[in-house]
């Protein structure tokens, strides 16, 4: 993000280390530990955090295969669509894309075996999903 406002430094330091402490995070943004704590809140509750995660690299896990899959979905199916792929465990993350295709999935399972029959056995039976274009991750290079 690289910004000079509070709330951009603030989000700097976050974006690069998650597991900051409030401390960390005054220092390096150069604020104080209230002032953190308080954009924090705000951010939270505005919805511009919506969580917070691990960067995990695909080929370090061995029993977790990991793919992008860019799905293709009708247009009158599109909001019962989501709201189905949403409650999947395999589906780690959901975006809506303006790319080649309509929304992307990041979808995880214990090998690619597994990750096959999800997409094609789980995903593609979902009503208004024309189609599935995975990507399988191998090595995280940054």
């Amino acid at each position: 993000m690289e910004t000079t406002s509070t709330e951009g430094r603030i989000l700097d330091v976050l974006e690069e280390d998650a597991q900051a402490s409030y401390s960390e995070i005054a220092e390096r943004a150069d604020v104080s530990k209230p002032t953190v704590r308080k954009y924090i809140r705000k951010m939270e509750e505005e919805g511009i955090i919506v969580g917070y995660s691990a960067d995990v690299d695909p080929k370090k896990l061995s029993e977790t295969s990991i793919a992008l899959v860019g799905l293709d979905v009708s247009s009158e199916r599109y909001v019962e669509a989501t709201r189905e792929l949403k409650e999947l465990d395999a589906v780690e993350s959901l975006y809506t894309s303006s790319g080649d295709h309509m929304l992307m999935a990041e979808v995880r399972a214990r090998d690619g075996d597994a990750l096959g029959d999800v997409i094609s056995e789980t995903i593609l039976s979902i009503e208004g999903i024309t189609a599935a274009h995975p990507s399988f991750l191998q090595e995280r290079l940054k």
